[in-house]
């Protein structure tokens, strides 16, 4: 029987090029997410995604070959767009079972209101990335790009990921990060006390006081070839662990 329990993951950037990293979360999904209930990927599940009429080339069907066994066993999984792979659709969802989850999201997770996000809206100090992220994000540019033919697209996304590496060399640490007042806003917005996300690659347990209130913000780490981890949660709270297998 599952554990009533859910996890979250982000930032794992599946790419051909990264085999160790796929075969982790294989183990991942045959580990510790066959054990509970609920999974949740909340952005930049792939490095690229160029369109769901990629679904056949090796790494995508993988990967939802191995979403859809876990659906069918019982694991409920959603996923968030990230900054990566903002171009999954509808296709994927009905390949793989997974369910797409808009970002922002406000779930109860076992039995606290808990605002979920990819991240990077967060990150309000990196103009140039927000402006990037309001053109990709807007719906006609999407139909832009899928009208493409798929190789003109592969390339593309080549490029846009070359670009945002010399972007990323250019900026501090504190730049890329998110920004204090986007956080309490966050918050107060959605009225919760605890957030979990990604992106920053910069895992941890943050407390902070909003209007009085103490809350909590979790940070998802990344995956490389190396090391992963995720965070667990149950009625008792949540914790990071480490997943290296």
């Amino acid at each position: 029987m599952r554990a009533d329990a859910t996890l979250f993951i982000s930032d794992l950037h599946l790419a051909p090029d990264s085999p160790a990293v796929l075969n982790r979360f294989l183990s991942f999904l045959d580990g510790p997410a066959n054990q509970v209930r609920r999974l949740y990927v909340l952005g930049d599940f792939f490095e690229t995604w160029v369109g769901d009429d990629d679904l056949s080339s090796p790494l995508p069907g993988i990967v939802v070959a191995a979403l859809r066994k876990q659906v069918e066993a019982g694991l409920e999984i959603q996923y968030m767009h990230g900054n990566r792979d903002f171009l999954l659709g509808d296709l994927f969802s009905q390949a793989s079972g997974a369910r797409l989850l808009g970002d922002p999201s406000l779930i109860d997770l076992h039995g606290t209101p808990t605002l979920l996000m990819h991240g990077d809206s967060l990150c309000t100090d990196d103009l140039a990335y927000q402006k990037f992220r309001q053109q990709v994000r807007n719906p006609a540019w999407q139909q832009a790009i899928l009208s493409r033919p798929l190789e003109e697209r592969r390339l593309l996304a080549a490029q846009m990921r070359d670009q945002s590496s010399i972007a990323k060399d250019g900026k501090t640490m504190v730049v890329m990060d998110v920004n204090a007042d986007a956080v309490a806003q966050a918050f107060r917005g959605h009225g919760c006390h605890r957030m979990i996300h990604g992106h920053t690659h910069r895992p941890a347990r943050h407390i902070l006081t909003v209007d009085g209130h103490e809350c909590e913000r979790w940070v998802l780490p990344d995956w490389d070839a190396t090391a992963g981890g995720y965070l667990q949660c149950d009625r008792q709270g949540c914790q990071l662990l480490d997943w290296s297998a």
